[in-house]
């Protein structure tokens, strides 16, 4: 029998208890007009959510985002409806392709008032149709809760991808049984239901690298979101296997790790990484979709060398080079199956991995070592990473905005523990992200240090939510690059246009003097033999601190970049 009428509960009432029901713990977003029902919900109804009142939706999105990427549950972001759901996008577009769930709720004119030009229409599902693995607009509140586990049951399956939900107003204010509104929790972390490889498929993988004399695994994101660290660290052990990782691959391994190799590609690289790759003979990609920074424009491994690709997304397995093995499967399943096959056959494989590993490390930090110990001001990117290094426990999270941090600490800041602690935007790379990043990871990870890092171009993006941090008393450290231009497109017009430098350069802000009228506890630093000591007041503060790092601009330094437009 149909609930009566008393017995029934709003839309946006029950888009509140679907998140409740999800296991939702936190929100990131900004209130509008056409979001009124809903805010009028999460007033009054007791769910457990504390909402996070952000500046700008784009930061809504990137918070949710950081708060994922370190909860393994996904991150959940609102806004209304016009310029919130353009400005939400970015963030959204950025998680899809990093495969992190993101869900983004952006609320919508009437469904009645379409096409009468009222203010803020916008065509939502149209716009996020592209940047989303799940899209709809929940038109028929009835078919509301159904579309919700949709979108969780979407967004944590398979490969992992951001959903969008557009929540017209008279949705938000129409009735429906409460009945329907329940939760399938195994959507509530990710990755849920993984699907296993082929028993055929990793015989043949396992033939292959008993073949081989010399390969290597590449390792991607895929390994980190799955949760994959041991069976990789095991395979590796077995054949004593260089594991060499994408950026958004760091911490599929310890960067300690005598197998671990480092970065790859051309942000945060060096030669002799790059040689270990291409004298291979067979390549192991492993939750890596081998784009054009990890391998130098498709350069490194060379043409011709055997693969083994390994992926849960099946549409990347083969696309950029021609593959001996293909295995469509979560990472830590088909890893672990790889392990039992190889481990079941009594041949021993010897890669020379450690050795091979050592001399890269030592060819990549003799420079390294020199620069970071320079007292040459501005001050050295290198001198920056070395001081955190010594200064910050094994389990501190490092967001880092792309520019002049990512390169650096991709490429020299050593993790002595497997698990995601480097956080950065691999896919599309927009400035800003890394202090909007950093709070939500400070949110889903309160019991560790967090720190972000980001260029003065960045700050120029992200610094309204200083704001926010203070608000709910973050004790997050930020750093700032401050070298008055938009230093990676200048590299490249350094190096690849003939020093023509055009409107790249801007006047030098007191980013100290700006965050400290937010609230945050600020310093500046010219002279490289300060950096130690402030570095450590900051990180030992118990609030938001700001640390502004006059800097070497990135086309004067010696950057672990081989080219700056991949």
């Amino acid at each position: 029998m149909p609930a009566s009428p008393t017995n029934q509960i709003t839309g946006a009432e029950a888009l509140v208890r679907l998140l409740q029901a999800h296991d939702v713990k936190h929100m990131f977003g900004l209130c509008g007009d056409t979001t009124l029902p809903f805010y009028d919900a999460m007033a009054q109804l007791d769910h457990g959510i504390t909402h996070i009142l952000t500046r700008d939706e784009r930061h809504a999105a990137y918070m949710a985002d950081g708060y994922a990427r370190v909860t393994g549950k996904p991150g959940v972001c609102e806004g209304p409806s016009g310029g919130g759901a353009t400005y939400i996008l970015p963030g959204v577009v950025e998680a899809n392709e990093s495969s992190i769930p993101v869900l983004a709720i952006t609320s919508d004119v009437s469904t009645a008032s379409r096409g009468r030009y009222p203010l803020t229409e916008l065509d939502q599902v149209a716009l996020f149709r592209p940047v989303t693995k799940w899209n709809a607009s929940l038109d028929d509140a009835n078919r509301l809760p159904a579309m919700v586990r949709a979108a969780f049951r979407a967004m944590t399956s398979g490969t992992p991808g951001a959903a969008h939900l557009a929540l017209p107003f008279d949705t938000q204010k129409a009735k429906l049984d409460p009945a329907e509104v329940w939760a399938d929790q195994r959507h509530s972390i990710y990755p849920s239901m993984p699907i296993a490889a082929d028993v055929a498929d990793i015989h043949a993988a396992a033939d292959e690298l008993f073949k081989a004399k010399r390969a290597v695994a590449m390792v991607g994101g895929g390994p980190v979101i799955a949760g994959a660290h041991q069976p990789l660290l095991d395979l590796a052990m077995h054949f004593n296997m260089p594991i060499a990782t994408t950026v958004s691959g760091q911490g599929a391994i310890a960067e300690t790790h005598p197998l671990a190799l480092g970065v790859v590609g051309s942000n945060g690289s060096s030669a002799a990484t790059r040689a270990v790759i291409d004298e291979a003979d067979l390549v192991v990609f492993i939750g890596c979709r081998a784009g054009s920074v990890t391998t130098e424009r498709w350069r490194s491994p060379k043409a011709g060398t055997k693969i083994i690709h390994i992926d849960s997304d099946p549409n990347v397995v083969g696309a950029n080079y021609q593959t001996e093995v293909a295995i469509v499967a979560d990472a830590r399943l088909a890893l672990h199956a790889l392990v039992d096959a190889v481990k079941s056959v009594q041949t021993l494989t010897d890669f020379d991995g450690a050795a091979r590993c050592a001399n890269a490390w030592q060819s990549k930090l003799e420079r390294f070592n020199t620069l970071a110990a320079s007292n040459d001001a501005p001050i050295r990117p290198e001198r920056v990473v070395s001081e955190l290094q010594a200064i910050l426990d094994n389990d501190a999270i490092i967001v880092a905005d792309p520019g002049t941090p990512c390169p650096y600490f991709s490429a020299y800041y050593r993790w002595p523990e497997a698990g995601r602690q480097f956080i950065t935007n691999r896919a599309h790379g927009a400035l800003g992200y890394a202090l909007a990043a950093s709070m939500g990871a400070a949110i889903g990870r309160p019991d560790v240090k967090t720190v972000a890092v980001m260029g003065d171009g960045s700050f120029g993006f992200c610094c309204g939510e200083f704001e926010t941090m203070v608000r709910h008393k973050l004790p997050i450290t930020s750093i700032v690059f401050s070298n008055a231009t938009f230093g990676w497109i200048k590299a490249g017009q350094d190096s690849g246009f003939g020093k023509r430098y055009y409107n790249v350069d801007f006047d030098r802000t007191d980013h100290a003097a700006v965050a400290s009228a937010f609230g945050v506890k600020s310093w500046r630093v010219e002279d490289p033999r300060e950096l130690n000591k402030v570095l450590k007041q900051a990180i030992e503060h118990d609030g938001p601190t700001l640390v502004d790092v006059i800097s070497q601009p990135l086309h004067e330094a010696e950057a672990p970049v081989s080219e700056w437009v991949a």
